[in-house]
């Protein structure tokens, strides 16, 4: 073969034939390393080792960020995988003779708006070799198909419900097994209005519910104009606006001290979160939180603004924070019998409420006197006194409305002097357990109070952030760890994160770290113009009471799980060591499935993991049409697009 090359060349005889021979080897070596990205091993889906450490630790803190790698191999020359970008899904190849076909998926859209499909995606894994990924959107009839929420919208599970009560019929429903579809978009989709113009006004067409804004015309919550959804500020509570409401509960009680002593507080039924957004120009960080459709989409208009939110509901669960976090909780007009069920829902807010924590109830059985609020208010004074709650001010506005500020014990001493032990302590077993609001029943009974250092309310903002936790465990291992954790991800996140991803931070604003540890992350972003909700796995060590000291906030989830919040709210999905332990116990699919969910349309994914597992996440967000970028070995880079399958039915 080689002297027939030679002569062709010398002697200038059928020169196609050799540009011919050079191309196909070309093709042949492209194709080969195109294979890497493109196909996915479904027994490596299935049986990958665990990348991360065991979290049954002998500590309950966090392994610490892994250290960066250095920016050049010892030769000097720049790592081959820094910077690696994967393109989209190729298109249709068939290889006949090892029975191997790609296919990719098709795109459907009508009018601006997208088709309604079904199913999970499909594996195809031909004479045992390699597979790629189809995906199809859920079947779900209706308008409700965009704004799906698996876990809140599983109606045979709540059609099956023997009561509805205690709003059994809003908690947490998750089918079995999980969804491995997507979801179509709303009918004219736009990229979010950026913060802080989204606090004012969104786009219609994003959350197209007309009702509100009819259902609440009078009291000025939202207003339609144009394309637009405005927010004036108003609220059924204040109706001289957020600004003159907040003044006035700080002139009531000047000790509350917006963004100093009170840092994080709890917004109960909160509307749509104006609250909360005003109360961000003062260093305060509310978790806004409603049932879904008690008003039509007011969590996905809150979180839509840019305002933290998620959807909940005191019915017969716990909500999932921990005990003595929340600096303040506000109810105004929020829909909730504290009373009711023997004082349950009031005794859930004593387990979240800090010592010395206060709690501001907005409602008429505080300034009206007919029968039925008199009865209301008369029930109230009896479970706050058997509950040791003080009564610290109650007052009523220029506007006729009023409102009482009740503030939590901070020892234990009004607790064991009752004449009445009615409600009792909480069982001490109990309160040593980790994670104990997932999935637990409400209690009525009364956690006994911390006692030492855990018991010592955390510095004012904003030196709490940096400040040792309270509720840090006292073991020194345990605070140099936290100390080092700090310290690693305020560089990390200045030189890799900021810098050298690429990602538009200007136009990013709720951010979710998926595996949040001590809250590393968030304390490193605090400057940005955005907000962190931070979720610690149920699975993993308890830090979440330790990210609440810090003056952030943050909620317990099994990603085994979809997440109670409505599709398309964040704006950056971020996770460091996750996917490993996920492994042992779920379906990945299902996980990237619900990052697709949440995560808007321009929206980012930021997960740190080892190469091993990079490799085998790649594939599957591929074939989502994400863009994707390999950065130091372990940051994987993902940008979602406006992509959806077709509908195969249609």
């Amino acid at each position: 073969m080689e002297p027939s090359i030679r002569s062709l060349i010398k002697e200038r005889k059928y020169p196609f034939l050799f540009v011919f021979f050079m191309l196909l080897l070309c093709v042949s070596f492209l194709l080969s390393k195109n294979n890497r990205y493109t196909y996915l091993s479904v027994t490596d889906l299935q049986n990958s080792p665990a990348i991360s450490s065991s979290p049954n630790n002998a500590s309950n803190a966090p392994p610490p960020p892994r250290p960066l790698p250095p920016t050049s191999s010892p030769n000097g020359k720049e790592n081959a995988r820094d910077g690696l970008t994967v393109s989209s899904p190729p298109p249709r190849i068939a290889n006949r003779d090892g029975g191997l076909t790609i296919s990719s998926p098709r795109i459907s859209n009508r009018d601006g708006g997208l088709t309604v499909s079904s199913s999970p995606p499909r594996i195809s894994n031909r004479n045992g070799g390699l597979a790629l990924m189809t995906w199809e959107l859920c079947k779900i009839k209706g308008s409700v198909a965009v704004d799906y929420i698996p876990c809140l919208d599983n109606m045979k599970a709540i059609k099956a419900l023997k009561s509805r009560r205690h709003m059994e019929h809003r908690e947490r429903h998750c089918p079995d097994p999980s969804p491995r579809c997507l979801l179509p978009l709303p009918r004219g989709y736009k990229i979010p209005i950026p913060w802080p113009r989204s606090r004012d006004m969104i786009w219609f067409d994003n959350v197209p519910h007309p009702k509100l804004v009819e259902y609440k015309k009078d009291q000025n919550w939202v207003w339609k104009s144009g394309n637009y959804l405005i927010f004036p500020g108003g609220g059924t509570q204040f109706k001289g606006g957020v600004k003159s409401y907040v003044e006035f509960i700080e002139k009531t009680l000047p000790s509350i001290g917006w963004g100093k002593q009170t840092r994080v507080i709890l917004d109960v039924g909160c509307g749509v979160a104006s609250f909360g957004g005003y109360l961000l120009e003062k260093d305060v960080l509310t978790m806004s939180f409603a049932p879904k459709d008690e008003h039509e989409a007011q969590i996905q208009f809150a979180l839509e603004r840019g305002i933290p939110a998620i959807l909940s509901v005191i019915g017969t669960q716990r909500l999932t924070f921990p005990d003595n976090v929340y600096d303040l909780i506000h109810c105004a007009r929020c829909r909730v019998h504290w009373d009711g069920d023997g004082g349950k829902p009031l005794m859930e807010l004593n387990r979240i409420l800090r010592p010395g924590g206060f709690f501001i109830w907005s409602a008429t059985p505080v300034y009206r006197d007919d029968s039925r609020d008199l009865g209301v208010w008369n029930s109230m004074v009896a479970l706050t006194k058997s509950i040791c709650w003080k009564m610290v001010a109650k007052t009523v506005d220029l506007d006729g409305i009023g409102l009482v500020i009740y503030q939590k014990p901070i020892s234990n001493t009004c607790y064991e002097e009752r004449r009445e032990r009615d409600p009792p302590l909480c069982n001490q077993k109990d309160m040593q357990k980790q994670n104990t609001s997932w999935y637990v029943p409400l209690r009525r009974c009364l956690p006994p109070l911390p006692q030492g250092v855990s018991g010592n309310s955390p510095t004012p903002w904003p030196e709490r952030l940096n400040s040792r936790p309270p509720s840090l465990s006292m073991e020194p291992r345990d605070e140099e760890i936290f100390l080092e954790d700090t310290k690693q991800w305020s560089a990390r996140v200045s030189d890799v994160y900021l810098d050298g991803l690429a990602i538009n931070w200007s136009s990013t604003r709720n951010v979710m770290d998926m595996n949040a540890g001590y809250g590393g992350f968030a304390a490193a972003l605090i400057h940005q113009p955005l907000w962190v909700m931070n979720v610690v796995p149920i699975n993993g060590p308890d830090t979440l009471a330790v990210i609440f000291d810090r003056g952030l906030i943050g909620i317990y989830h099994d990603w085994c799980e979809a997440l109670n919040t409505y599709p398309r709210t964040y704006d950056l999905l971020h996770s460091s060591d996750l996917f490993g332990n996920l492994k042992q116990r779920c379906d990945i699919l299902v996980v990237v499935a619900e990052m697709d969910r949440i995560l808007r349309p321009g929206g980012w994914i930021l997960v740190q993991e080892n190469m091993e597992m990079i490799d085998k996440l790649i594939p599957i967000f591929q074939s989502l049409h994400w863009e994707t970028t390999v950065h130091k070995g372990q940051f994987l880079v993902g940008k979602k697009g406006f992509w959806r399958p077709m509908d195969r039915e249609a």
